[in-house]
């Protein structure tokens, strides 16, 4: 059985200063996702106020954190840009995780598409992303509009799954 892995995207205090779509819920799905995961990976950006040990950069209080967690800083949207995750991922011998967090309409979504066009198996957890509403959006929208196009990219042989946390969870524990 493969090792189930979550990537968690930027719950960051510094993020979430920005009101965010359904963040309770969010959060309430990332720990269930963490509780079950046998690695959780948290990717955390630094930029501006964001610095490593600032408060801003610190993981919402609320977010579990397992002992055996890792944790690696981005400066970029695409948590693989001159970061260790492509080299974590490959040194645990992980072809695929789960991707949940903050911003679907940047991280998410660039970390997303930049794993699978490295032949990643990517599942984004659909109910436990969120960003913020944006000027010409609302948040629920770009939710809604990120997993549709991701389910829907043409990558043949590595097509991204966008699943509900409660299937992810039922398939893990099966």
């Amino acid at each position: 059985m493969e090792t189930s892995v979550l990537v968690v995207i930027d719950m960051q205090r510094g993020v979430f200063a920005q009101p965010r779509f359904d963040q309770a819920g969010r959060v309430e799905r990332i720990n269930q996702l963490i509780a079950a995961a046998h690695q959780t990976i948290f990717i955390q950006h630094v930029e501006g106020e964001m610095q490593p040990d600032s408060e801003a950069w610190q993981l919402l209080p609320e977010i579990e954190q397992p002992a055996n967690a890792l944790y690696i800083n981005k400066t970029a949207c695409d948590s693989f840009w001159h970061t260790t995750l492509e080299a974590q991922l490959t040194a645990g011998a992980h072809r695929g995780f789960v991707i949940c967090g903050c911003a679907t309409d940047y991280c998410v979504d660039c970390t997303v598409k930049t794993a699978a066009t490295k032949g990643f198996r990517v599942t984004v957890a659909a109910d436990a992303h969120t960003t913020a509403d944006r000027t010409f959006a609302s948040a629920e929208q770009l939710i809604g509009q990120h997993n549709e196009v991701w389910a829907s990219l043409s990558l043949p042989g590595n097509a991204i799954q966008v699943v509900e946390s409660a299937a992810i969870l039922q398939q893990w524990r099966s």
